[in-house]
């Protein structure tokens, strides 16, 4: 027996998925959990015993794609064949779980009544525990019988996620609204109450809106009556004192600003210059000259 492999990328916090195949269908649809690919095949060999396993791509495309458009939110119910291995009490509870339509979740004990064993509710959690094939058979849409999110083999926080994924795609993007009776009575008065409503609604936004305008207008009215006293107010003050105004008038008059005038830089006065001295003669006396002017000295001193 052959057995083809594949590990696809998935969403944060999905991770990695193993995928492997039979000849008659996908066998193993898991997430990885940091396990290596060859740990991975050795959890099976004891399930698969001289089995051939080959990495193929090409043989399990079509499953990964539909998971990539699950995840897109285009796929809501898968189409490719299945070859679980399990008991016959697991196969039942895998075939009801994939009877879960999407977006919804089921209990424990509605999965155990709808393979008519209705106490077996701890065993269907066993074998929901044990699907090979997450996902595609839809074992994260059973909840407690509380709602709560009950154990999951791929964790809570994928679980989480899961439910939250098709919840948001299963939700329809525009509720249609629906028609009221005809003949209703309840349904004619409830229209004929809201009717009123709006009516009462209406004429309380109009009372307001009039009671503003008016409330508006009397502002208006009061600021023009105040500007009409501060302009006669300031008419009579003028009229009051107009020979103050008239000698401010004339002052203005008389006594035109004076320009300051330009200062003017003067020459500076010419330096006097003082005459030479006579130059001394230097011609020397004669002796006798000289005796006579050193006798009369001597008698003016005298």
């Amino acid at each position: 027996m052959k057995l083809a492999y594949h590990v696809m990328s998935a969403p944060a916090p999905l991770g990695l998925i193993f995928l492997a195949a039979t000849d008659r269908g996908l066998r193993y649809a898991e997430f990885m959990d940091r396990r290596s690919i060859k740990r991975a095949i050795a959890a099976h060999e004891a399930e698969n015993p001289g089995a051939t396993w080959e990495a193929s791509l090409l043989r399990l495309k079509p499953v990964v794609d539909q998971f990539e458009q699950y995840f897109c939110g285009t796929v809501m119910n898968f189409e490719v064949p299945l070859d679980p291995m399990g008991s016959e009490f697991q196969l039942e509870c895998w075939k009801a779980l994939s009877a879960i339509p999407f977006g919804e979740t089921r209990t424990y004990g509605d999965i155990a009544r709808a393979i008519g064993q209705p106490k077996a509710a701890r065993a269907v959690g066993l074998a929901n525990h044990d699907n090979p094939i997450v996902i595609i058979v839809p074992c994260h849409r059973v909840v407690g019988a509380d709602g709560s999110l009950t154990g999951y083999g791929g964790g809570l926080p994928r679980k989480r996620w899961l439910l939250r994924h098709e919840a948001r795609f299963a939700a329809p993007l525009f509720t249609p609204e629906r028609p009221a009776p005809a003949n209703s009575a309840a349904a004619a008065k409830s229209a004929a109450a809201a009717k009123s409503a709006a009516a009462a609604k209406s004429a309380a936004a109009a009372k307001s809106a009039a009671a503003a305008k008016s409330a508006a207008a009397a502002r208006s009215a009061a600021a023009a009556r105040s500007a009409a006293a501060a302009r006669s107010a300031a008419a009579a003050k003028s009229a009051a004192s107009p020979a103050a105004s008239m000698r401010q008038s004339v002052a203005l008059v008389a006594a035109p600003a004076t320009a300051q005038r330009p200062r003017m830089r003067t020459a500076a006065p010419a330096r006097r210059v003082r005459a030479a001295a006579p130059a001394r003669s230097v011609t020397k006396k004669p002796p006798a000259a000289r005796a006579s002017a050193r006798a009369g000295g001597r008698r003016h001193a005298r």
